[in-house]
């Protein structure tokens, strides 16, 4: 009750605030009744001399800008080319409608009238000035985003525009610790922010500007205030807490400095309360802005992580975390044409995950009987884990026609991790995972332009890897029948060995020829060649401690794998109107060979591989692109390697070295569109994806255990993906944005399911291939209020059906966000999250909530700030997820332990 009580209270609140307000609209249109789209118009309160209100025109060169009644205002209007336009207005308690009729012959410089716009478009940038947007609460860069029109922080704190991930985040131009964004939303102070631009189409070769498919492309570069220049800045904070009666802290400098010539950035964190400024996950895929150099070859071979699995983790997923972290960023301008710059990141965590899950499958057996096995585990897990990763890049640019870059990006990592778990079918089980993968990434590149119609691109790309997992369980009962194996031991010890060495080479040439104003031509000459080498082996423990190798061939691997693909690619590029086209292909010479039990295995083909990218540009801010490709697939070293590895201590797996290329084609659709009147933001796709003699896994159930192998699906048994989205968001009046985002996926797998039989050859049992189809769909509604002077609210709904062959599961998720700054030096910030999850049957049917809370009280002009915050207020003890396994249809529920409630008092200094 009390809740519908302050949320009637809230509503008459705004309903009283709009009623406040009026607005003033019109249209702009210049001198032969032709309107004029992105024009500038802005009101001034002729007594406060401050802007009460602006917009920019629509295609149709509509504006509409609220304002409150009995006031005098200032109306003006402005557009590059055009005479300024200029009104005084008495605003009395009714909408006023303003024609204005914008004179040419004069070029204006505007820079004075833009400087207070809070959203201006310039060409393929969008600039936001950071200060419109703020309500005096935003803390960090990612505070700001989540408040601008068609801009996203998603789930994994990335951030996106138009519903593509920005690719680079840059300070006055500057990379910002290259190939991750996460860094930047987390760290960079708000009030340090001047303006964020968006850089759509974005490529930072010159040279290479406009002349390929630069769409997808998106960066994100911050101006910083004028006392942000030239100075140091950033915060030194450090808090201490409790949680359970155990003293809880945090240690969280950060420095930044900004000059024309160099910059240098440093952020360090150590803390005990669950705060990771960056997860495994985010370390493993952090590219430090590496790209795909084969991308539009049509070719797909990537390089697979030989890792064990070890957790990745979200903050809040288990049940206590360590964390130091420390990260070092800069850049250099020696002269105007040389740039160097680079980062080194240091990652420490140690964890402990508490989890219990229940697993359930159904078995259709081919004598017509059903089989229900069902697995209820626990597992306890402590993890530790070191990463480090380190780059230093150089670029070269003495003038339009040349560009010359080199970079080096080397990572290695250092991690354990030990389980023990208890399974209702395998009893109890202790495991120890070690790995410590090293990699060096180099990259050099070459642009050159010889004139306005000839420019050459030479590329190279050299990754060295090593990863050496080491695997060791533990087990009452060892689920497989192994070569060698003793079986009179009272534990059964399993251990494993793997090393994989890996050097790939891609060296690709393109030449640009332009055609004419319209129209150009790409040819790409190019090569990947990679040469693998796995080595692993299996040995038991024995009671006695002394190693009982298994020298059988199947239970170990020594092989060597090279890959060699030699291509030619042709595209052309041509405008039609609205419309860009770029149809091409590709021809390809493919070279396999394998050593391994002592004999070679050879294959060589060639490959056509056709492809199109079509772009609509309806209007300047709208657009719709159809892509399709055609693309072989292939597989590593890991899939071919033909003795046994133990993916887990239930799951044995052998490769297949005559596997062959699976062929996958996709369709995609994507339509967007920026509306400056109203902040009016669409942005939707769907893609189609079918898969031929993809490379799936014909598996052997027995129980909860299971023995794969990798094999080629009949080309009859293509699998399909239909995946679709639409997002869409406006702001109403002036102080309410509102959004809604669909997401449907629709999947069909297959796999090969093996039977046994009554004899002892298992080469002969009964397989049937199970086609599994699932359907995903989520559905986000969202509100929110923009006020300055008064509480903010945000409203989300989130709700999810997964629906596979098995089970049907339903997650409802409502959020509610309150901001408030009040009293020029309280900032109160909440949120509450409720999490739902049932299936169909209602034999799952659980709910978990969240609230946190802060305060936050730093006077105006004041350095010093002081911070209470609390975690998981509500003290909930741990959180639900739901998995689908397509092979055999198996339905997982899990509990995650998490951390309980900290509460933190915070001290923090600004520089």
């Amino acid at each position: 009750m009390k809740h519908k009580t302050f949320l009637v209270i809230f509503l008459l609140l705004t309903i009283s605030m709009v009623s406040q307000n009026t607005r003033i609209e019109g249209t702009v249109k210049d001198s032969t009744g032709i309107a004029i789209e992105m024009a500038n118009v802005i009101v001034l309160n002729k007594n406060t001399k401050t802007m009460e209100g602006y917009a920019i025109t629509d295609s149709k060169g509509k504006f509409s800008v609220t304002v409150k009644i009995n006031n005098n205002y200032t109306l003006k209007a402005t557009y590059l080319g055009f005479q300024p336009f200029e009104k005084e207005i008495n605003v009395e308690d009714k909408n006023i409608i303003v024609p204005i009729i914008l004179k040419e012959g004069i070029q204006l410089d505007i820079v004075e009238i833009v400087r207070e716009m809070p959203v201006t478009i310039s060409g393929d940038t969008i600039s936001y000035k950071a200060d419109a947007f703020k309500n005096g609460t935003e803390r960090k860069l990612e505070d700001v985003l989540k408040k601008l029109p068609g801009v996203e922080i998603n789930k994994d704190g990335e951030i996106e525009v138009e519903g593509k991930k920005v690719q680079k985040v840059m300070i006055e131009g500057k990379d910002f610790f290259d190939g991750d964004t996460k860094i930047a939303t987390k760290n960079i102070p708000a009030d340090a922010l001047d303006k964020i631009q968006v850089l759509r189409n974005y490529n930072e070769v010159l040279n290479l500007k406009g002349l390929g498919n630069d769409e997808e492309n998106i960066a994100l570069n911050i101006k910083l205030k004028e006392g942000k220049k030239n100075f140091w800045f950033g915060d030194l904070s450090a808090g201490i807490g409790i949680n359970n009666d155990e003293l809880r802290s945090v240690i969280n400098p950060k420095l930044f400095y900004y000059s024309p010539k160099y910059s240098i950035n440093i952020i360090t964190n150590w803390n005990d309360i669950g705060e990771m400024p960056l997860t495994a996950q985010d370390y493993f895929k952090f590219t430090g802005g590496f790209k795909n150099l084969m991308k539009k070859g049509g070719t797909g071979f990537n390089i697979t992580s030989n890792d064990l699995g070890i957790l990745g983790l979200q903050n809040n997923q288990a049940a206590k975390i360590e964390t130091s972290f420390g990260a070092a960023n800069f850049s250099y301008n020696p002269s105007k044409a040389l740039t160097i710059s680079g980062f080194g990141i240091f990652m420490g965590s140690k964890t402990n995950l508490i989890t219990n899950t229940t697993s359930n499958r159904t078995d259709n057996l081919p004598d017509g009987t059903v089989q229900n096995i069902t697995e209820i585990a626990q597992e306890n897990t402590n993890q530790d884990s070191k990463q480090i990763m380190a780059k230093l890049s150089s670029s070269y640019v003495p003038s339009e026609k040349l560009h010359v870059d080199y970079d080096i990006l080397a990572k290695y990592s250092n991690q354990t991790e030990n389980s023990t778990s208890y399974s209702s079918i395998l009893s109890d089980i202790y495991t120890e995972k070690e790995q410590n993968p090293f990699s060096i990434n180099q990259n050099l590149n070459y642009y050159y332009t010889l004139n306005n119609k000839n420019v050459i691109a030479v590329e190279l790309q050299h990754l060295y890897q090593e990863e050496d997992p080491f695997y060791n369980a533990d087990l009452e009962n060892q689920p497989f029948v192994l070569n060698g194996y003793n079986e009179s031991q009272n534990r059964n010890i399993i251990n494993q060995n793997r090393f994989t060495k890996t050097n790939k080479v891609d060296a690709k040439f393109d030449y640009y020829y332009t055609l004419n104003a319209k129209s150009n031509i790409n040819l790409t000459l190019g090569n990947t060649y990679s040469n693998q080498n796995f080595n692993s082996s299996i040995f038991q423990t024995l009671d006695n401690g002394f190693q009982n190798d298994l020298t059988a061939d199947e239970n170990n691997n020594t092989v060597k794998y090279q890959f060699n693909d030699a291509f030619l690619g042709i595209h052309y590029r041509f405008l039609l109107g609205k419309f860009i086209v770029t149809p091409g292909f590709s021809f390809h010479n493919y070279s396999m060979k394998d050593e391994q039990l002592n004999s070679q295995n050879k294959v060589s083909f060639t490959r056509f591989l056709p492809g199109i990218n079509a772009l609509w540009q309806i209007k300047k801010a709208e657009t719709l692109s159809y892509d399709y490709a055609l693309t072989n697939n292939f597989t590593d070293v890991n899939k071919l390697a033909e003795g046994y590895v133990f993916s887990n201590y239930n799951s044995l797996f052998r490769g297949n070295r005559n596997l062959e290329n699976a062929t996958s084609q996709v369709h995609s659709i994507r339509y967007f569109k920026y509306n400056m009147f109203n902040y009016e933001n669409i942005f939707a796709n769907l893609s189609y994806t079918k898969q031929i003699e993809a490379v799936k896994n014909k598996t052997l159930l027995t129980g909860v255990n299971q023995t794969s192998t990798a094999v080629n699906i009949n080309s009859n048994f293509a699998e399909e993906t239909i995946s679709g989205s639409i997002n869409y968001g406006r702001s109403f009046s002036k102080y309410y944005k509102g959004n809604l985002g669909i997401r449907v996926n629709w999947n069909k797998f297959n796999n090969i399911r093996v039977y046994p039989d009554n004899d002892s050859n298992p080469q002969n049992d009964p397989t049937e291939i199970q086609t599994t189809e699932s359907v995903s769909q989520n559905y986000t509604l969202g509100f929110s209020t923009t006020f300055k002077k008064y509480p903010n609210l945000g409203l989300t709904y989130n709700y999810t059906v997964n629906n596979n062959f098995s089970d049907t599961i339903f997650t409802d998720s409502p959020t509610i966000n309150l901001e408030y700054f009040f009293l020029n030096a309280f900032s109160f910030t909440a949120e509450y999250s409720l999490y739902h999850n049932y299936n169909k049957s209602k034999t799952i049917d659980s709910e978990y909530d969240f609230l946190s809370a802060s305060i936050i009280y730093q006077k105006k002009q004041s350095k010093w700030e002081w911070k209470l915050s609390a975690t998981n207020l509500l003290n909930t003890k741990s959180l639900n997820t739901n998995s689908f396994s397509q092979l055999g249809g198996t339905s997982s529920f899990s509990a995650y332990t998490v951390q309980s409630r900290i509460v933190l008092l915070s001290l923090k200094y600004n520089l």
